[in-house]
């Protein structure tokens, strides 16, 4: 049984990303994504966060509604 905490922050270190508010907040600020770009095709992602991202969402994980959050945000002006 996995007992990862499910927050935003330990979703950023699961995509091999920094988890720290500061950081969050800086790939928050450089990474926006229009209505035309599909979240998972997103030209930031690697293909190791792709595939993560994908199978999340698939399952139905646990980190499903914490993906559609960033979703939202990174699509906020």
């Amino acid at each position: 049984m996995d007992t990862t905490p499910v927050d935003l922050s330990h979703l950023f270190e699961q995509l091999g990303l920094e988890g720290q508010p500061n950081a969050i907040a800086q790939f928050m600020a450089t990474h926006k994504l229009t209505s035309q770009i599909h979240f998972i095709e997103a030209p930031f992602w690697t293909q190791a966060q792709k595939s993560f991202l994908t199978e999340a969402l698939e399952a139905d994980a646990q980190w499903t509604e914490l993906i559609e959050q960033l979703d939202t945000q990174l699509r906020k002006p």
